[in-house]
């Protein structure tokens, strides 16, 4: 057991070392950021997602076909798209042929976190995409956030509202999950598809907060808190809660449910809202049957469809990342790692001890 404690504390004083380094070294970083001036516009990436289909398909004919095999349909293929740039040419000649060429399908991703953070970067892809979409074509969102703050959330679906409003065709995937927050953006496509265990709804409001005023009542703590409004704070962490306080919070609560479910009426119509709006989750398939979601397929599935009709783009938003946040991210990182390898230690001397 002595062993175990004099092993344990020594990798414990040496995690603590390190750590106290890179923080040190952080702030360092950081007081020189904050002197410097910075304007982090980022950059868009764009990638043709075509020719990534087609390349891996290809490397596997070429690893699983005979050789015969595989040089004959090489062969028959360069003749299709020989004969096809053919006939776009002859397409081009005319100027008023441009809105007959091939169609677009850009693709977007949004990963939410609670705070929606990610609106950042789709509100700079949109503002790209538009910018060059026509009629014809066509944005796919695949969509992943369990939901979040409402302000937040709701910045993000009014960003799906600027492509409806352009006359774009938008469709929504949902590969794993659109609850609450994601729901609302979901609920703003052409078209919603989801996977068949993906999870759709959460049409509800939530709030909750801790409330410690007995235990600072118990050891003599006082908490003042002044405020000029009758309303400007209802509840509070560390103050006595009143019942007039709480019943007018549960009313912002609802004022918010009813402007959430309004939203999501106006924008499919088609939903029985208050059956849906009850807070409550569904799988993809039982989704298909509240009407929440039009299909069920993946996003690969969509995209694999549309590769012989569609130029399909992805476009990714990439912030400048100072090096005070790469530091900072990189410090994450190491911690995590080595909270994870003092786990791994403390259980393997537990159990070879």
């Amino acid at each position: 057991m002595l062993e175990f404690l004099a092993e344990y504390g020594l990798f414990l004083a040496k995690t603590l070392t390190v750590l106290a380094f890179i923080v040190a070294v952080v702030g360092l970083v950081g007081s020189m950021g904050q002197k410097a001036k910075k304007h982090a516009a980022g950059h868009l990436e764009v990638r043709k997602l075509n020719k990534e289909f087609e390349g891996a398909q290809d490397s596997l004919r070429h690893v699983v076909l005979e050789p015969e095999v595989y040089k004959k349909e090489a062969k028959n293929k360069d003749k299709e798209e020989k004969k096809a740039k053919k006939e776009r040419k002859k397409e081009l000649k005319n100027e008023e042929a441009e809105d007959n060429t091939r169609k677009r399908l850009y693709v977007l991703d949004f990963d939410g976190d609670i705070k929606a953070s990610a609106v950042s970067g789709l509100r700079e892809e949109i503002t790209a995409v538009l910018g060059l979409a026509r009629p014809q074509d066509e944005v796919l969102v695949r969509l992943e956030s369990p939901g979040g703050i409402v302000p937040g959330y709701g910045l993000a679906a009014s960003q799906l509202v600027r492509i409806r409003n352009k006359k774009i065709h938008l469709t929504v995937a949902v590969d794993k999950v659109a609850a609450s927050g994601g729901y609302m953006m979901a609920c703003n496509a052409d078209k919603i598809i989801a996977a068949p265990f993906a999870v759709l709804g959460s049409i509800g409001v939530i709030a909750q907060l801790p409330n410690f005023n007995r235990l600072l009542k118990k050891h003599d703590v006082d908490i003042e808190m002044h405020t000029a409004g009758e309303y400007k704070r209802t509840l509070t962490m560390f103050g006595e809660n009143t019942e007039k306080g709480r019943q007018k919070f549960l009313e912002d609560l609802e004022d918010t449910h009813v402007l959430f479910k309004e939203f999501v009426s106006e924008q499919r119509p088609q939903l029985d809202i208050e059956k849906v709006a009850t807070g409550e989750i569904w799988y993809g398939r039982k989704a298909v049957e509240e009407q929440l979601v039009d299909e069920i397929m993946t996003s690969d599935e969509y995209i694999m469809d549309r590769l012989e009709d569609y130029d399909i783009f992805q476009i990714k938003h990439h912030a400048r990342v100072t090096v005070a946040e790469k530091l900072g991210l990189a410090t994450g990182a190491m911690a995590e790692r080595l909270l994870t390898s003092a786990q791994s230690r403390l259980a393997a001397m537990r159990f070879f001890n």
